[in-house]
């Protein structure tokens, strides 16, 4: 009995032994844990202060100092604007527009705190709870959901220095960088200087920059308008600009608004009851593309681009350093008015999309090319592609093959836009049978440029065809006649409408374009019926210098040809040197500079340089008496000529002259027209001058030209505010002038009233004598010395 007790003990204590000795270990475990966690944990705190030590010292890379910080200078948009104060569009390396704290919505300010840190006027630049969820969560769990916990003072650092790779450890390094320069903007700059600095900074995808252009871009109005849930929209955009973009995604962007919208109410920004109001709101989008290559007068703004980093070279900063047009939110005023830029622009559209479509119906089923296989292989050639695989080495055969593979890409239409899958060559047959075109229009006493037009698309034509020269045709013959009545002809005699071959000239022989050569024409009817044997007889009688003296006294630069021919308009000309051909009649023969850039001023407002100063003096080249003649003559054109479409279709109404062109094969049509307050024009024809209409009656520049003209100015001539334009006078030639100008346009061969001032007899030489001593009276009266010298110099260089 003893025995079996002490057994039972023994059995007892063991038992107490090995659960003693368990719950040891089992402490022994736990504490051995607690003590590897700790040391754990002092080993991150020690790595995290050694890695945060490197990053403040420099060791990965330097740290934005306190002096870099004060003088953050974003990059600003310049914008140019029209005469009328609209902005016409913007230049920038970032599309940015950056505003001060007050000019922007308190909406915003509130939806911005209640969705990207709550606590932002509580902490210094760094939210310590914030830090040590993403500490805790993301780098140790791994917990991607976590979120950021970054401060909008430490999403400003990130903005303003973007992160940087260091492998495996980047996160930690780059939230420390971040952490580090947060601090040092709190210590700089205020609250409120540092929502305005973020909002200023922050992208909204697009390439738009700050919250101004963002309001601009996605509402069509300024910050400071913005109502609250148009807040919400844009401050919802943070999180992904992309993602959310409410013009690609409104469903998305909509629920991200309401997202925001919650926050507010939850944080009494709003009321419960207010957000579910603004909830139930549609997206409300004005989109207006502030892109750089979107707005009115894109070629001119692209002049003005290149120009101006040219012309601010010549006015430095006081610092010494010199402006720049992408990155220091220049303000540049031009002479355009939005509204006749807007008028302009439709007139052209409306016009070439029914021309196009009467181009492709009149080739039918065949093509310009068909018998020109030149066309389709220059195109080739003067392509981009072709040159970029040219200069890569490629050689013919691959480049052939390239060319005959589909490939997705976006072509121009008159429908818009469209995303195709198209072989180049079959890009390059749609492109070369487009028909385009160039307008101006300038104020001929001031030489305000009002409206420019260089192409039907900028995006996708950027050669600007206001400036390119191409054959005149007949709007150089009011040059030809000018020249004539300076040098003495007569302008009450008939003129014989005559086919004659110039054996001096290599037996050429001019013709009309209706192949009729009977009876003869007033000098006003050879004009307004564009006759072509006329105006060649009329250059040669004046003589093809003095004519092409006159052209550049009245604006032309181009080189022109001594040859009769020049009476045709064979000559190679800009609309924009032919325009100041025609402001110089209307200006009754003072030729003014036209200019478009009146000043360039700094973000604040200050003048930098004023333009408008910087233009050659006006200067007579033609008598006001002769200038009338002309004038009167070329309404002749609009009332009863080539232009009469002006007044049978157009409806405009008041004194108008003008002069319509047309070259061989109808390959270029033009119209210039104009009173005493505006002379516009028109070019249309293709890039390739062989792709043409192969009829006079759609070929004719009162076809191609002057409905882009005649849209314009029926425009005008509905807005009160464009009477002066569009019902202005032109000035009369004196009344016994004006009485012997009113005789018949036209008589028959056998009428018997005709004087020829060519056939001269020999009772007429006196009288041929005295014009010509008249003429050399003229000469030395209207040319100086100077003047005779410099024509005689750039005629030199010219040749």
């Amino acid at each position: 009995m003893a025995k079996t007790k002490k057994t039972t003990s023994r059995k007892t204590n063991s038992k107490r032994k090995t659960s003693s000795k368990k719950k040891t270990k089992k402490r022994s475990i736990k504490s051995y844990i607690i003590r590897l966690g700790l040391l754990a944990i002092a080993c991150a705190l020690v790595g995290i202060g050694l890695l945060f030590s490197t990053v403040y010292l420099g060791f990965w890379g330097k740290l934005p100092d306190y002096y870099t910080l004060r003088n953050i200078k974003n990059a600003d948009a310049s914008e140019i604007y029209s005469e009328d104060g609209a902005i016409l569009g913007r230049v920038y390396a970032e599309n940015r527009t950056n505003v001060n704290f007050k000019d922007i919505s308190p909406n915003v300010i509130n939806s911005l705190i209640a969705t990207e840190d709550v606590r932002f006027y509580e902490h210094q630049g760094v939210d310590q709870r914030s830090m040590l969820r993403v500490l805790v969560k993301s780098l140790i769990m791994r917990d991607r959901s976590s979120g950021g916990g970054s401060t909008l003072s430490q999403q400003l650092a990130k903005n303003l220095y973007p992160r940087k790779r260091y492998g495996a450890i980047s996160m930690p390094i780059n939230k420390i960088r971040e952490a580090i320069t947060a601090s040092r903007l709190e210590k700089i700059y205020s609250k409120k200087e540092i929502l305005q600095l973020y909002l200023n900074t922050v992208s909204f995808g697009e390439n738009v920059f700050g919250i101004e252009s963002a309001s601009r871009q996605f509402f069509s109005k300024p910050a400071s308008a913005l109502k609250t849930q148009e807040c919400a929209v844009l401050i919802g955009m943070l999180k992904a600009p992309t993602y959310y973009n409410p013009r690609l995604h409104p469903d998305r962007s909509k629920q991200r608004r309401n997202v925001v919208l919650n926050q507010m109410a939850k944080y009494e920004y709003i009321s419960e009851t207010k957000a579910k109001q603004l909830k139930a709101l549609p997206l409300g989008l004005r989109y207006n593309n502030q892109a750089s290559k979107n707005g009115l007068a894109p070629y001119l703004r692209e002049n003005i681009r290149i120009q101006t980093n040219k012309i601010l070279a010549d006015y430095p900063k006081e610092d010494g350093s010199y402006y720049d047009i992408y990155r220091d939110g220049l303000k540049i005023t031009t002479t355009l008015d939005s509204k006749l830029q807007a008028y302009a622009e439709q007139s052209v559209g409306e016009h070439l999309k029914r021309l196009q479509d009467l181009f492709y119906k009149h080739w039918g089923t065949s093509k310009p090319w068909d018998n020109k296989k030149d066309i389709l292989s220059d195109a080739k050639r003067r392509s981009d592609r072709y040159k970029k695989l040219k200069k890569s080495g490629k050689s013919e055969q691959e480049i052939n093959k390239i060319f005959n593979k589909k490939v997705d890409m976006k072509i121009f239409t008159w429908s818009g836009e469209k995303n195709v899958n198209m072989s180049p060559n079959d890009s390059i047959k749609h492109y070369v049978q487009l028909l385009n075109t160039g307008f101006l229009a300038m104020e001929p006493h001031s030489g305000k440029i009002k409206a420019w037009v260089g192409g039907i698309d900028f995006n996708h034509f950027k050669y600007d065809h206001v400036t390119a020269k191409r054959q005149v045709g007949s709007v150089f013959k009011p040059v030809v006649f000018s020249a004539a009545l300076e040098e003495g002809v007569s302008p009450f005699e008939y003129l014989p409408n005559e086919r004659k071959v110039y054996e001096e000239y290599d037996n050429w022989s001019p013709r009309n374009a209706d192949n009729k050569y009977e009876g003869s024409y007033s000098m006003e009817g050879a004009l307004a019926e564009s006759v072509n044997t006329i105006a060649v007889d009329v250059l040669l009688q004046t003589g093809i210098r003095d004519a092409i003296v006159l052209a550049e006294e009245m604006g032309v630069d181009s080189n022109l040809p001594k040859v009769p021919s020049l009476a045709l308009g064979t000559a190679n000309i800009s609309l924009f040197e032919m325009i100041q051909v025609y402001a110089t009649l209307a200006n009754r023969g003072v030729h003014v500079d036209p200019y478009y850039l009146v000043k360039i001023e700094d973000k604040n407002g200050n003048l930098i340089a004023d333009l408008s100063k910087q233009r050659g003096e006006n200067r007579f080249v033609l008598s006001p008496q002769n200038a009338d003649i002309i004038n009167h003559m070329l309404q002749a054109v609009v009332n009863s000529g080539t232009g009469k479409s002006l007044r049978n279709v157009y409806k405009l109404e008041g004194d108008l002259a003008g002069k319509t062109g047309t070259t061989n094969s109808h390959a270029d049509g033009w119209y210039i027209g104009y009173n005493s307050n505006l002379v516009a024009g028109a070019w249309v024809g293709a890039d390739d001058m062989r792709v043409h209409f192969r009829s006079l009656t759609l070929g004719q520049g009162a076809s191609m030209a002057l409905p882009i003209y005649g849209k314009f100015m029926h425009k005008l001539s509905r807005n009160r505010k464009f009477t002066n334009y569009s019902y202005a006078s032109i000035h009369k030639p004196d009344n016994d002038i004006l009485a012997q100008l009113s005789i018949p346009h036209y008589m028959p061969k056998d009428s018997g009233l005709l004087k020829n001032i060519f056939g001269v007899k020999a009772k007429d030489r006196d009288k041929l004598m005295e014009r010509k001593q008249r003429k050399e009276k003229r000469k030395a009266k209207r040319k100086s010395i100077y003047q005779r010298i410099k024509n005689i110099f750039k005629k030199k260089n010219k040749d």
